[in-house]
């Protein structure tokens, strides 16, 4: 999961690390809360909507996300809360994320300002993104009508009876922000995507990854996102991370989409000359501030001939790291799958 770190920032605001009694004791770094909800140098916590709230259990001894969460909602005026991060929520050994689920929803009426969510901030140290299997996220969307912003990270394969990553089309007026940051997206999860409505969405953002880590979508899965149909509020699209980033770049080329777009990602996926090429004879792309088609397997040429399109201040193709050899196998690797 080389190139994912923990934001620093999310929705606006610093993430915070929320502490727990006993922190201390078990080593863990950072102020730990003494019982009474106060740290133990007589300092408090941040205002509860100042900061966007991290929450992990990983690898603290006997705690639990459970016990984690109960003293969060109990310490923090959750009514005013903005952001919440959810981290590592295993203890030693990886489990399921449906409690987490099952948790935020029976909770959901505690958090009125809720605006942003992110599932499953986990960097490589912790878990790879290819083993980071998620669950039905669907009733987390439905239970917070007021979100602004959600990303999710994981993959969709399955392993033993652990679910995988899922999403069933959802009705959503607030979001704005939608991101999946996978090494293999489910094309249930694309078509989900497509088939939702969310008429205040402004950015999507789509890893879709490779199919060995059960990235399956289609360009066809994709076409009622490129219909611009969809989502009349659109002004960011990020396709990316893909096996076929060639196949996209072609469709891309004619998609009505692109037209109410202000800024097209098709970065770190295996974009070669086949789909250069596409771009450079598809509509007009004079219109976007930006366009990124960073890690690639453009010749030096193609890119150059991209970044004269736009200019260099409004595309990245990043040529000194362009992978313009295939390996010896003729094989292409996207930026982020194990």
């Amino acid at each position: 999961m080389t190139g994912i770190d923990h934001p620093e920032t999310f929705h606006g605001l610093p993430v915070h690390a929320f502490p727990c009694p006993g922190d201390a004791s078990r080593g863990v770094s950072g102020r730990a809360l003494t019982d009474s909800g106060s740290l133990p140098d007589g300092g408090a916590l941040p205002e509860a909507g100042s900061v966007a709230w991290r929450l992990e259990s990983a690898w603290r001894g006997d705690l639990t996300f459970g016990s984690l969460w109960q003293h969060f909602v109990d310490t923090v005026d959750t009514t005013r809360v903005r952001a919440l991060v959810i981290g590592a929520w295993w203890q030693e050994e990886y489990a399921s994320f449906t409690p987490v689920v099952e948790l935020l929803v029976s909770h959901a009426d505690r958090f009125p300002d809720l605006r942003a969510l992110f599932l499953a901030d986990v960097v490589s140290e912790e878990c790879e993104l290819s083993w980071l299997e998620m669950c039905d996220i669907t009733p987390v969307v439905e239970a917070f009508g007021q979100l602004e912003e959600v990303t999710v990270r994981g993959c969709g394969q399955q392993f033993g009876d652990r679910s995988s990553l899922d999403l069933r089309p959802v009705r959503h007026k607030a979001l704005k922000a939608l991101r999946f940051e996978s090494g293999g997206l489910p094309a249930r999860v694309v078509r989900a995507v497509a088939a939702s409505e969310l008429p205040a969405l402004e950015r999507l953002e789509l890893w879709l990854g490779v199919e060995e880590y059960g990235g399956d979508a289609s360009v066809a899965d994709l076409a009622p996102i490129l219909s611009g149909a969809g989502f009349p509020a659109l002004r960011h699209l990020g396709l990316q991370n893909s096996e076929i980033q060639d196949e996209i770049a072609a469709s891309v080329a004619s998609a009505p989409v692109v037209a109410q777009l202000e800024s097209l990602s098709l970065a770190m996926g295996t974009l070669g000359d086949e789909g250069a090429e596409a771009l450079l004879q598809g509509q007009p792309l004079t219109h976007l501030a930006s366009l990124d088609l960073h890690h690639h397997y453009m010749s030096e040429p193609l890119a150059e001939r991209l970044t004269e399109l736009l200019g260099p201040d409004r595309v990245n193709t990043d040529i000194d790291d362009a992978d313009w050899d295939d390996d010896e196998d003729g094989h292409r690797y996207v930026a982020i799958d194990e």
